[in-house]
């Protein structure tokens, strides 16, 4: 699809960019059948191929209108597109451009929608506000409606050996180190996330190591048309990361995915920055989800934790693993080569409806994909007797909680068996 740029894009990354992406589309469709925001409104402009349309119509010069904007706000930037994409169409990255485009051209929003966004931005981008927040959270928790419960979780009182800090991390040195980013509301909300995944990788001889200056992955910001501020996260985190990936660091491990997925595209983001570019490529190079690391430690868990017959699970993969980093397969081989049989539900491959901010921003349309996936993850339940959901993202974890099956983070199985199996020995 040939692109004429408008003298004011013409010569710009971005509108060069754009136009190379856009360049790539053959308006096939196929995007559609996976579209989860075009399955549930049918207007060609709620699916990708709309919306690409509507990009090319700006980086030609027509003006955008708040209805455009309202059309690329409504993309939960699940990225199952590009999964279906036979032309490689990078469609991620041009939805990012478009919707600064339609931001920067379009009237100022409601005063409700830019106090919603600011909030956002700068209440979950700031983990002691946000942790802050969440502690008040907790001791109103019992009169919150049902769906501000669910993103309040309990806090554990015991660990799995019964200690008094369920949250406890190994103090351990070991020759192997890996640095973990720790996140932005992951430690507030569910902090056995990372401490899990410490002591898992504790017990296969690996040191988790944090570095204190980092900050937000810059996602959040970033998809919510403040670029500037994500790009000032990210250069934080190269800054705060890389003397410690000077110093030999193995990896950056993800325990969201939805962080992993940003940090991967920092090289792609500081292509163009002459200070940060080669560290940014670095940076992305050494990032690795959880479920990258694991797979290559497969024998030792199975000596930790052995092959027998454990309870199953109905696994949920997130959309920022299996399509914006495109790892298949990887959690479900791991936990089967250890005994706990996998099970995807039907429609496995379309959002949940958490999608970062998505279900404050656009609370309907989230909440319609919320009810749909569990009905899917709970009939795949049923079926197959699992009393356990779970995920590799937070954003899923937390939008997913219902009262009657829980949602965990794999990791935490994979840890809660290490420790049984420690108790037996």
């Amino acid at each position: 699809m040939q692109t004429q740029l408008a003298p004011q894009f013409a010569n710009t990354p971005e509108g060069i960019e754009a136009a190379r992406i856009l360049g790539k589309c053959v308006h096939c469709g196929f995007c559609t059948a996976t579209c989860p925001t075009y399955q549930i409104l049918g207007d060609e402009l709620d699916g990708p191929r709309g919306r690409i349309y509507l990009i090319k119509q700006m980086a030609e010069g027509v003006a955008p209108t708040e209805k455009t904007r309202m059309h690329l706000d409504r993309c939960l930037t699940c990225r199952n597109c590009e999964s279906t994409c036979p032309s490689g169409v990078q469609y991620g990255n041009l939805i990012d451009i478009g919707r600064k485009w339609a931001e920067d051209s379009t009237p100022e929003r409601p005063l409700g929608e830019r106090l919603t966004r600011w909030a956002l931005k700068e209440g979950l981008t700031k983990p002691a506000l946000f942790n802050s927040a969440m502690a008040l959270g907790r001791l109103v928790r019992p009169l919150m409606p049902s769906g501000i419960k669910r993103k309040i979780p309990q806090v554990k009182n015991k660990g799995l050996d019964n200690s008094t800090d369920p949250y406890a991390r190994p103090t351990t040195s070991h020759d192997r180190k890996m640095l973990i980013l720790e996140g932005c509301v992951q430690p507030g909300m569910l902090p056995n996330i990372n401490s899990a995944t410490a002591r898992v990788l504790d017990a296969l001889k690996i040191q988790l190591i944090s570095a204190p200056n980092a900050t937000c992955c810059g996602a959040l910001r970033y998809h919510l048309n403040d670029q500037a501020g994500g790009l000032e996260n990210a250069k934080q985190n190269i800054d705060a990361w890389w003397p410690l990936v000077e110093s030999g660091v193995e990896a950056i491990v993800m325990t969201a995915s939805g962080c992993g997925v940003m940090v991967k595209d920092y090289g792609h983001l500081f292509a163009n920055d002459p200070t940060y570019a080669a560290k940014a490529k670095k940076i992305s190079h050494l990032t690795k989800d959880i479920s990258e690391i694991l797979p290559d430690l497969q024998n030792e868990l199975i000596q930790l934790i052995g092959t027998d017959q454990k309870p199953g699970v109905v696994y949920h993969p997130p959309c920022t693993l299996q399509h914006g980093q495109q790892i298949r397969g990887k959690v479900e081989a791991l936990l089967s080569s250890i005994g706990i049989g996998v099970r995807l539900c039907a429609d496995s491959h379309l959002c949940c409806g958490s999608a970062g901010t998505y279900s404050v921003t656009q609370p309907e349309l989230s909440e319609q994909l919320r009810k749909n996936k569990l009905n899917h993850l709970n009939a795949a339940c049923e079926e197959s007797g699992a009393e356990i959901i779970v995920s590799g993202n937070i954003g899923c974890i937390t939008h997913l909680q219902q009262e009657d099956t829980p949602v965990l983070h794999w990791i935490e199985i994979v840890d809660q068996l290490i420790s049984k199996s420690s108790k037996v020995k």
